[in-house]
């Protein structure tokens, strides 16, 4: 892997869910605490693509939150280029104008009120990067960029396609001149042809600027087509980070082999599969040991009482009992 851009040590948020504080003294109960992330780590190269693939409730964006300082982890690090990210104590401004963020939904993340221009503008003004004349020149230069045209800058919100709104936001994230991007579901709110599209274009940017991708997505078609490497995520934890293509030859963890069983076999290669069974846990009390064994094929008494680690596997990482007793 190329000089790591972003580090990931220890990750951990958890959320405090309780009733108030009068409810629980009179229903005689404890606090409650949701554990969205535990003890995530990885790292992204310049210049890479990182996907974090996994269920809805395995915690991706909340990793996606406190990377870019959002959320404030309840355990570990974050780094950045060699400095710390604080999200409590604050980000320097130096370091706050080299990464941002592409939300899900376009619509969402973009202020009706303001004309493009503005939208597109607004970290180019927070920054200091330009004068006002000269930052709605550059927002008409990234509306070029990203497929839309100058003359945009003067339209609302409300007045484009949802694709379009998407090039607006990746518009938005390029005016800072960033260096590493965080694309949660960039494309989930789209239909097929326009996914498409924004995914070659953010190719073709990733490749001009030389930008580096953190990408949360429940999509493996999209993952297979933008990333360098993957981590799949089980109720908070990384069960497994592997090489892109690797990944989809050859999983090593059974709930990534249950994930790659849900996609179409458009191939009809005749391969059995396995459908998905069972859901994720409640969060709140997950299961013992490993969190997947109430739903794993392979699961045996070790896997109720210990949480695996992961160890190294011919693809890259894997967190399972199962390979263990493989081995042995």
């Amino acid at each position: 892997m190329s000089d790591p851009l972003v580090k990931i040590d220890g990750l951990t948020r958890r959320f405090d869910v309780s009733k108030p504080w009068l409810n629980r003294v009179i229903e005689r109960e404890d606090k409650q605490f949701l554990t969205a992330n535990a003890d995530v780590s990885f790292e992204i190269g310049r210049g890479e693509t990182f996907a974090l693939v996994g269920e809805s409730g395995s915690g991706k964006s909340t990793i996606a939150k406190m990377v870019v300082g959002l959320l404030a982890p309840s355990a570990g690090t974050i780094t950045f280029d060699g400095q710390r990210i604080d999200a409590g104590a604050g980000i320097p401004r130096s370091l706050r104008r080299r990464f941002q963020m592409i939300f899900q939904d376009p619509f969402a993340s973009l202020n009706p009120r303001w004309r493009v221009g503005e939208i597109i503008s607004e970290p180019i003004r927070t920054f200091g990067l330009m004068n006002a004349t000269d930052a709605r020149k550059e927002a008409g230069r990234l509306l070029e960029v990203v497929g839309l045209s100058a003359n945009d800058v003067n339209k609302f919100p409300h007045e484009f396609s949802g694709g379009q709104r998407q090039r607006i936001a990746i518009a938005r994230a390029l005016s800072s001149k960033p260096e590493f991007i965080v694309c949660d579901e960039p494309t989930s709110a789209l239909d097929v042809s326009v996914q498409a599209q924004i995914l070659n274009l953010m190719r073709d940017l990733q490749d001009e600027f030389g930008l580096t991708y953190l990408l949360i997505s429940h999509d493996l078609s999209v993952v297979r087509h933008m990333s360098s490497r993957i981590g799949v995520l089980y109720l908070g934890r990384l069960v497994e980070v592997a090489q892109g293509k690797k990944l989809f030859t050859e999983p090593q963890h059974p709930y990534t082999r249950m994930l790659l069983d849900a996609v179409p076999d458009l191939a009809l290669s005749g391969r059995r599969r396995r459908p998905v069974e069972g859901e994720i846990p409640n969060p709140i009390s997950p299961p013992s040991g490993c969190a997947f064994h109430p739903r794993c094929p392979l699961a045996f008494d070790r896997c109720k009482q210990e949480i695996p680690q992961p160890r190294q596997t011919p693809i890259g990482q894997a967190a399972c009992h199962a390979l263990d007793h493989a081995v042995a």
